[in-house]
């Protein structure tokens, strides 16, 4: 035990690197550790989409080419899908940022009987699949629901209600951590100046709110860019967004070059988006 407590007083010899090596007496490098997960994810992430990128370049008369791509953008389903994926998303987006922002005030500040319950719950919301919700607003929209006359849920209107339904609590979620850190004295010291409630949200709550809105802003965007049960589910007509496009071209026309090129692009346009939040969210400092 002295020798120990000595050794340990004197550096710890036995765990320093001798002689400026990176390996340590009886550890591995730490390359050696670091190598086999970053191998395992590889494979099972990178190399299936490199498979996809592969297949796009590979048109069904052989050989390699851009034609595949030629072909996707040259047709108006193409456009029309990006279009409808695009005005889909934002418009979900902004319906959940409004959506959520008044929820998580009303939960976070209104004090009512169960707020703590309906904040437990959005949390177990959060696991529900997508179907799910689409399936239960059939229940209500759907053409043998409460409301199935008017065949709402069919529409692009319908698409639209049940992302905003599904997605608002991932904005929810953020905005409540957020709030859980605003000091209430500030809310009451400019209430007790006579600050009205509107301008107490726009100079006090909204400013802490906004990286909270940014981050639950910029996945749901993602997610609805993305998203394919729900516009599967409400079999909305004439609705087709990219995953949709995807699913029709490798599945009901066995055109697997086309899927791959739509699936592509549909991949560059999220990881560009995603890259965009990461420099917008680091110049704000969130």
């Amino acid at each position: 035990m002295d020798e120990v407590v000595r050794r340990l007083r004197r550096g710890g010899g036995w765990l320093r690197p001798r002689g400026g090596s990176r390996k340590f007496n009886g550890a591995p490098r730490p390359w050696g550790v670091a190598v086999p997960p970053v191998v395992l994810l590889a494979f099972l992430f990178l190399y299936p989409l490199a498979l996809v990128v592969q297949q796009s370049f590979r048109p069904d008369s052989g050989g390699t080419s851009l034609q595949p791509y030629a072909d996707v953008f040259a047709s108006a389903a193409f456009r029309e899908a990006l279009w409808t994926t695009v005005w889909i998303a934002v418009a979900s987006t902004f319906g959940c940022l409004v959506l959520g922002f008044v929820l998580a005030m009303v939960i976070a500040f209104v004090p009512f009987p169960g707020a703590r319950i309906v904040a437990r719950f959005v949390d177990v919301f959060l696991t529900f699949p997508s179907f799910l919700i689409t399936l239960a607003l059939l229940f209500i929209y759907g053409t043998t629901g409460i409301v199935g006359s008017f065949q709402f849920l069919t529409t692009p209107w319908g698409v639209l209600l049940a992302e905003v339904t599904y997605f608002t609590p991932f904005v929810v979620r953020p905005l409540l951590a957020a709030f859980s850190q605003l000091d209430t004295a500030q809310l009451e010291a400019a209430s007790s100046l006579g600050a009205r409630p509107l301008r107490i949200v726009r100079r006090v709550i909204l400013p802490e709110a906004l990286p909270a809105l940014a981050a639950g802003g910029s996945l749901v965007l993602v997610l609805c860019l993305n998203e394919f049960g729900i516009v599967l589910f409400t079999g909305a007509k004439g609705v087709t967004t990219l995953p949709m496009l995807v699913y029709s071209k490798a599945i009901l026309e066995s055109d697997y070059p086309g899927a791959c090129v739509v699936a592509v692009v549909n991949v560059l346009i999220s990881v560009g988006l995603y890259g965009l939040y990461r420099v917008v969210s680091r110049r704000a400092g969130a």
